[in-house]
C-alpha cells in the first residue's frame, strides 16, 4: 500500500495548484521539488544586491488575478495594481498605453478609436465567459458559445492580419506589443487571440504585481496545501516514478521530463504524443538594481508596471520573426517590468528594481545585455546611468536554473494551433496508468494561474 494517494513532481504554480486541488478533495498528497525552494517561475530572490528583490521569471499577473482556481480557493495574495496596466513607447517622447478604462484607451487612437471599441467592448462585457472559456479545458462544444464565437472569429487570426485592419501607428504598436507575449511571430495563427485576451484582462482585471514578490503566490499555495494535510519535499530530484510512494503522479514538467521519468508506465501512443512536443523560442533576461526610477522619455511609462519596448509595429514584427528563425535581433522587442514603482518593498528607499527580457533562439548562449540596454536608451535616455547592478541569464542558463524551461522556453512549448486545440475535460491531462500532466505544456498554457495543474488534478479525481 502506498504512503500517499498522489505525488506531484514540480512546485511551480501549476504543481502547487495540482497538489492543493488533490489535497482539498481529501487525498493524501506529497509534492516533490528538486530545488531547495518552491515556486518555479514564481520565485523572488536578491539576484543583484541585498535588499533588491527580483522576480526570477514572472512579475505581472493578469491571469493570476483572473484565475478561477485562485479565486475559488481564496488565494491569500495582495495584488497591487499600477495606475496603467501597460505602456508602449513609440519614440521621440511619444507613447501609447492600455488604460483600465476602455474609452480612455480608444481616445488615444484617433481614427482607430471606433475600431478598437468594436473589437474590445464585446469581450469586456462577457469577460466572465471569456475567462471560463480560455482558462478552462478547451472544449469542442464549449458551454459559453457566445464568448467562444467572439474569440474564435478574431482570436484565431495572426496578429499581422488583425493589425492590418487598423491605420494608426499607435493602435498597431499597442496590439503588436501585447500579442508578442505569445513568443511567436506575429504572422502565426492565434497570436491575435493572445493579444485580445491579455488586453481585455487589462481592461477588466488589471495587470497587477504581488506585494512582496511573485514568491508570495507560491508561498500562499504552499500554505493552502499544508493546511489540507499536504507534504512538501525539497531537494529531491526524481529520476523514476518507481521512487515515488504514491498511487498516482501528476507532473508539473515538460513532456520530455515525463518521458525520462515515467516512460515504462506509458503506452506507445502516449509516448508518441509526448514526443511531438517541441520547445519554442528562448528568452534572455536582465535584472537591474537601479539608483532611481527608469528615466522614460514619455509621460505614460513611469505610471505602468509593464512597458513594451520595441517601437513601431514593423520593428516588433521583425524582431519576433528573427527570434523564431534562429537570429539574434540587434533591435529586440523587450518586455520590461518595473514592480518597485507600485511595491516599495522591492528595493531600499529611493531605489528601484526592474527587469527586461527579449526572445532569442532556443538554447542560445548569447549575451543580449548590450542590445537590450541600447533599446532602453532609445526610449529612456540616461537609463544606463541609473543602473547600479545587473544580473543576466541566457536562454541556456534558464534551462540550467529550471529544467522546465527547455532551451530557455518559458512558454511551455512551441506556440501553435496544435497546442491550443487539445480538447476535452480530461484528455490533455491523462497519460494513463495513474500518470497525469498538469504543466504549462497543456491547456490553458503559460501564465501564473494554476489552471493546468488544477485541471490535471480534477481529471485524476474524476477517474476515482
Amino acid at each position: 500500500m502506498s504512503s500517499f494517494d498522489v505525488a506531484v513532481v514540480g512546485s511551480g504554480p501549476n504543481g502547487l495548484a495540482a497538489a492543493v486541488e488533490a489535497a482539498r478533495s481529501g487525498r493524501s498528497v506529497v509534492l516533490v521539488e528538486q530545488a531547495s525552494i518552491i515556486g518555479g517561475g514564481t520565485r523572488t530572490e536578491e539576484l543583484t544586491e541585498p535588499g533588491f528583490l527580483h522576480d526570477v521569471c514572472s512579475s505581472v499577473h493578469p491571469t493570476g488575478v483572473a484565475s478561477p482556481f485562485f479565486n475559488r480557493i481564496g488565494l491569500d495574495v495582495e495584488w497591487i495594481q499600477p495606475e496603467i496596466p501597460f505602456s508602449h513607447p513609440l519614440g521621440d517622447g511619444r507613447a501609447v498605453a492600455l488604460f483600465s478604462d476602455l474609452d480612455e484607451t480608444a481616445g488615444q487612437l484617433g481614427e482607430d478609436s471606433g475600431r478598437y471599441r468594436k473589437l474590445m467592448e464585446p469581450l469586456a462585457r462577457s469577460i466572465d465567459d471569456v475567462v471560463e472559456t480560455l482558462l478552462g479545458p478547451m472544449m469542442a462544444f464549449p458551454k459559453r458559445k457566445v464568448a467562444f464565437a467572439q474569440l474564435a472569429m478574431t482570436g484565431a487570426l495572426p496578429m499581422a492580419v488583425l493589425a492590418a485592419r487598423f491605420r494608426s501607428e499607435q493602435a498597431k504598436a499597442l496590439l503588436a506589443g501585447v500579442a508578442a507575449h505569445s513568443i511567436a511571430p506575429l504572422t502565426q495563427p492565434a497570436t491575435a487571440g493572445v493579444g485580445l485576451f491579455l488586453g481585455v484582462l487589462a481592461h477588466t482585471h488589471g495587470w497587477p504585481v504581488a506585494k512582496g514578490g511573485s514568491s508570495q503566490i507560491a508561498n500562499a499555495l504552499a500554505a493552502e496545501l499544508e493546511a489540507n494535510g499536504g507534504v512538501v519535499e525539497l531537494d529531491h530530484l526524481v529520476t523514476s516514478v518507481d521512487e515515488l510512494d504514491a498511487d498516482a503522479v501528476i507532473f508539473d514538467t515538460m513532456p520530455d521530463a515525463v518521458l525520462r521519468i515515467a516512460r515504462d508506465r506509458l503506452e506507445p501512443s502516449v509516448i508518441r504524443r509526448l514526443e511531438r512536443w517541441k520547445p519554442g523560442s528562448g528568452v534572455f533576461k536582465v535584472d537591474w538594481a537601479l539608483e532611481g526610477p527608469i528615466p522614460w522619455a514619455d509621460d505614460l511609462s513611469p505610471r505602468a508596471a509593464t512597458v513594451h519596448v520595441g517601437g513601431l509595429y514593423g520593428d516588433i514584427a521583425a524582431a519576433e520573426k528573427e527570434a523564431s528563425r534562429g537570429v539574434h535581433s540587434e533591435l529586440p522587442f523587450v518586455l520590461v517590468t518595473q514592480p518597485s514603482i507600485v511595491d516599495l518593498s522591492r528595493a531600499p528607499t529611493g531605489k528601484h528594481t526592474a527587469w527586461g527580457y527579449c526572445h532569442v533562439p532556443a538554447g542560445s548562449t548569447v549575451d543580449m545585455t548590450e542590445a537590450i540596454e541600447n533599446q532602453m536608451e532609445r526610449f529612456a535616455p540616461g537609463f544606463k546611468d541609473v543602473v547600479r547592478a545587473r544580473f543576466t541569464r541566457t536562454a541556456a542558463g534558464y534551462e540550467s536554473h529550471n529544467p522546465n524551461y527547455v532551451g530557455g522556453d518559458i512558454g511551455g512549448g512551441r506556440f501553435g494551433i496544435r497546442k491550443l486545440l487539445q480538447v476535452g475535460d480530461a484528455k490533455p491531462f491523462t497519460l494513463g496508468n495513474g500518470i497525469y500532466i498538469g504543466s504549462s505544456a497543456v491547456p490553458p498554457g503559460a501564465g501564473v494561474h494554476g489552471m493546468c495543474g488544477s485541471l490535471a488534478a480534477k481529471a485524476l479525481i474524476a477517474a476515482g
